[in-house]
């Protein structure tokens, strides 16, 4: 169990090639493949030069091909495949691994790309035949979803008897200097801010217009900032496996250039994923769009500031008897000092961290099972016990007060 191939060559497959890297304990054997070939060849080529480390295989592969990618993993034989490629590759790439009994890792829910919607159903829908295949699915190995999902687990475990409010905070305070960019993929992102929002309260999801639910929260190293309230596809995981939860929200913050040009954008219809006619061809205004803007991979030198992303529980105290509790964690990661460590900004950085360390806890057996899982249906310690020094040190505080 010491073989990977990672699929997608973007900013957050550098973050997971690098921490790969830098276990080669853990990480004996990776191939690293991508549409493009030569993004791959060039990221194992900056981590021989920064990390001495060469030997990582690298291969040409259409992410959209069941056979394609089944050939290179019997081929390659890993024990695992992290994909880090579009969430619309998921389940060619998990048909891929059933065909070849090979474990499966992802940082993002199935999205149809006719379709913006967070939606886990098909992806779940393949638990009986990853459980018949004695293999193992984990899904939404990231930072939101992921490290956020194991948060949650992990206050539930140690501090709460009950918890009753769930709100996911997601703060990026960087600059890159540009007046519309986007910090990952550009048409994923833009499907994700321009669809309704939705959250969870009593039993029940009730949806909001687009960006029309607004607070200001004051986030620890960064300062006040305004967040909006989305939908996001680790609150259908949570409230399935913490049914107890009575209200669960997620928060983004935006600054008010990024929304200024969105608006504009929408308004003209270059947000649009239906086909139009132009001169004779068929084309899709968001994909045009993604081609006109900067590289989110291309941000890394450019960006300054802070992220901070955690979760705020509300409940009952594990410690008392029926003893109201406040828990906020979070991590702080500093745009600057990813790009040193590995040549991408902290967005990137704190998606390919958890994804690089949920494979080791695969492979090295410390989360086990056959089926399709999120990350917090496996304990939450080992997890936990690590991520500080793979880059993602967390706090807890235990403030008075709710969101």
């Amino acid at each position: 169990m010491d073989s990977v191939l990672i699929i997608g060559a973007g900013g957050v497959g550098r973050v997971a090639a690098f921490k790969c890297a830098q276990h080669p304990e853990i990480f004996k054997h990776i191939t690293f493949a991508s549409r493009t070939k030569s993004k791959c060849d060039a990221i194992a080529a900056d981590i021989k030069t920064k990390l001495n480390r060469g030997g990582i295989n690298t291969a040409k592969i259409d992410a959209d091909k069941v056979p394609e990618l089944t050939a290179l993993i019997k081929d390659v034989k890993p024990n695992l495949v992290i994909n880090v490629a579009l969430p619309y590759q998921d389940l060619t790439i998990m048909d891929a691994c059933l065909e070849t009994g090979t474990h499966y890792l992802d940082t993002a829910n199935y999205e149809h790309p006719d379709t913006a919607k967070f939606c886990y159903a098909p992806q779940w829908a393949y638990h009986d035949r990853f459980e018949k295949a004695g293999i193992l699915a984990l899904l939404g190995s990231g930072f939101d979803p992921g490290q956020t999902n194991v948060y949650t687990a992990y206050l539930r475990k140690h501090y709460f008897k009950k918890m009753d409010t769930v709100d996911i905070l997601d703060c990026n305070a960087g600059d890159h200097g540009y007046p519309f960019a986007t910090n990952f993929n550009p048409e994923i992102n833009i499907r994700e801010v321009s669809a309704k929002g939705r959250y969870y309260e009593n039993g029940q999801w009730i949806e909001t217009e687009p960006l029309s639910v607004k607070k200001v929260f004051d986030f620890p190293e960064v300062g006040e900032k305004d967040m909006y309230l989305l939908y996001h596809e680790e609150m259908e995981s949570l409230v399935k496996h913490f049914p107890e939860v009575k209200r669960m929200r997620f928060w983004m913050t935006f600054g008010q250039s990024y929304l200024t040009h969105l608006k504009v954008l929408e308004n003209v219809g270059m947000t649009r994923i239906d086909p139009v006619e132009y001169e004779g061809h068929k084309i899709i205004p968001l994909q045009f769009l993604k081609k006109l803007l900067p590289d989110p991979a291309s941000l890394g030198p450019r960006t300054k500031g802070k992220t901070n992303i955690g979760v705020w529980v509300t409940g009952l105290a594990s410690d008392s008897a029926n003893q109201p509790l406040n828990a906020h964690i979070y991590n702080v990661c500093v745009h600057e000092e990813c790009f040193a460590e590995v040549g991408a900004q902290a967005v990137s950085y704190t998606t390919g961290v958890p994804a690089a360390l949920g494979a080791k806890m695969i492979l090295s057996e410390q989360w086990k099972g056959s089926g399709v899982f999120n990350m917090e249906q496996f304990d939450p310690d080992p997890f936990m016990n690590e991520i500080g020094a793979w880059g993602l040190p967390w706090v807890i505080t235990f403030p008075d007060g709710n969101i």
